[in-house]
This record gives C-alpha cells, structure tokens and sequence, in this order.
C-alpha cells in the first residue's frame, strides 16, 4: 500500500540521509548568495574524494558515507539543477529513490536574508520564511519537518532590490567570512549526523 511519498517501497536499501544544498544551477549563479548551499554540498562532496554526477531526479548527486552514531550512515549529497523555485521536484524524486522514510532524515542547507552575514543557524521545521526553496520543498514532500542549516547573507536595502541582493556575489569585505561559515555549515551537516540535531542546535545556535 502506497503510503504517501515517505516510506514507500523499492528496491535497495534504504539511505539514512539526504543532504540538499540549495542554490541555482550554472556558472552565472556560482558563488552568489543565493547558493552557498550549492558551495557547502560541493565542500562535503570534496571531504570525502566524492563527485557531483548528473543523470538523474534533476540533481547533481554524490552517494557517500559519514559516520554516524552507530557506524557508516549511508548519505546522498544533492544540489538540485531545476532552479531554486522549482527545488522540490529534485527533493521529492530523491526521497522515493532513496527510500526515505522521514522528513527529519532531509537536511537542507540554504541562505537566510534573516541572519546577518556569516550568522549560521540549524533549525528543525518550522516556517518558510519566504524562501522559494524552501516553499518548493515543503510542497513536494507534505512536510515542514525537514532539517536545515541556514546561512546569513543579509538583507538588501530596499525590498525592491531583494531578487538583486540574493544573485549577486559577495561583497570582497564579506567573501573570506562567507568561506569561513561555509566550512561551519558543512561541519554542521556532519554533526547533525554524527550526534542529532540537537546537539547541532546547541552547538551552532549559541551566541558565541
């Protein structure tokens, strides 16, 4: 019985994560603020000599492994290639190929204009903030439930600018910082694995 799109039945065994990093697809987007979840998921790709490979569920996907609190947990590291709106068309196809049975083994990793430059954050569900990405998501799989790691880019000046600001690159005065948080975001990820959310929660969501 078909039991909605967690949980469903195939062949393989399951995945224990999906790690999604957000972001728009191309050369003309790379490094901008609206894809440093692109940038982490390349960095955790590249921690473990894994390549990014397209061909399927409009992803570019490395099947890796990281260690968990009961040995080797089997992770898909994803950066969806359909265009931030549409995020959730590859989320969705990699939940039923990867067999995931909750939205609490999805972890997003995306910008926030609500956080400071530099700022990270883990949070488990909760609202959309009115990310595009995330509002994609969330419809393709049911649920708000998932687990994200949320970097700061800012704010623009002026709300009509907003599309502007989120790609664009950083300013240079913010790059290095930016490069800084992106390896935090990734070490975020592997803690959340390693040890549970909250543990990342308690570590990253703390004022320093």
């Amino acid at each position: 019985m078909n039991m909605g799109l967690f949980g469903r039945e195939g062949k393989g065994a399951p995945f224990d994560w999906i790690v999604v990093g957000l972001g728009n697809p191309g050369d003309k987007y790379a490094k901008t603020r609206h894809n440093v979840g692109e940038e982490v998921i390349r960095l955790l790709a590249d921690r473990r000599n894994a390549t990014l490979k397209g061909g399927r569920d409009n992803a570019l996907v490395a099947e890796t492994r990281f260690d968990g609190p009961d040995g080797d947990e089997r992770v898909a590291l994803a950066f969806p290639i359909t265009y931030m709106n549409e995020s959730g068309r590859a989320v969705g196809a990699m939940v039923r190929r990867y067999r995931i049975e909750s939205p609490e083994q999805i972890i997003v990793v995306q910008d926030e204009l609500d956080l400071p430059p530099g700022d990270l954050r883990v949070k488990a569900g909760g609202g959309l903030a009115g990310h595009n990405g995330l509002r994609s998501i969330t419809n393709h799989v049911k649920s708000q439930d998932y687990l994200r790691v949320r970097i700061g880019v800012g704010k623009p000046d002026s709300k009509h600018v907003g599309k502007v600001h989120v790609l664009a690159p950083f300013p240079k005065r913010q790059r290095e910082l930016i490069d800084v948080v992106i390896a935090d975001a990734a070490d975020a990820v592997e803690m959340i694995i390693a040890e549970g959310v909250d543990a990342a929660m308690q570590r990253y969501n703390t004022k320093k």
